[in-house]
């Protein structure tokens, strides 16, 4: 598949790699795309990143990409990033922490050992959280979209 923006194309090549080739025609293979705010804004602020760790590329908003550079650029968001979120709290082992929580979630039931309750955060808004596992998978939660009996669980860490 081959994109074409103004000052950028994007494209894989044979081995399934990301290539950028920039307005002066060279190619940089191996190109990373990295969101700016990836809970905050996903959609705001996309950094297309060289191997060499340096930017190439900054695209202000991700519907600014062409349809074919978008499809390219979020299959390799959704391998770099893997953030399940959490539809219902099953069980707690224990309100004390550390304490293994049972959860479901958009990628299917979870267990993970929340280590202490400061890796529970709230994000601004409010109503989202980030829960850190300790094996460091984070999960979102939307603490008003949960169920009676999974806010009331979860209340009790916060």
């Amino acid at each position: 598949m081959d994109a074409k923006n103004e000052d950028f194309r994007l494209s894989r090549n044979a081995f399934g790699r990301l290539v950028l080739t920039d307005a002066a025609g060279r190619e940089h293979v191996g190109v990373t795309p990295v969101r700016a705010f990836p809970i905050a804004a996903p959609q705001e602020g996309l950094s297309l990143v060289g191997p060499d760790g340096h930017e190439l590329a900054w695209v202000d908003r991700m519907d600014a990409l062409t349809p074919a550079a978008r499809v390219l650029v979020e299959e390799e968001l959704a391998l770099r990033e893997f953030m399940p979120r959490i539809e219902q709290l099953e069980s707690v082992s224990s309100f004390a922490t550390p304490s293994t929580w049972r959860v479901r979630t958009d990628r299917g039931t979870a267990r993970f050992v929340l280590k202490a309750e400061e890796d529970i955060r709230r994000l601004p808004g409010g109503t989202l959280l980030l829960i850190t596992s300790a094996d460091g998978v984070q999960f979102l939660a939307d603490r008003f979209a949960l169920d009676k009996a999974s806010k009331k669980l979860l209340e009790r860490f916060l």
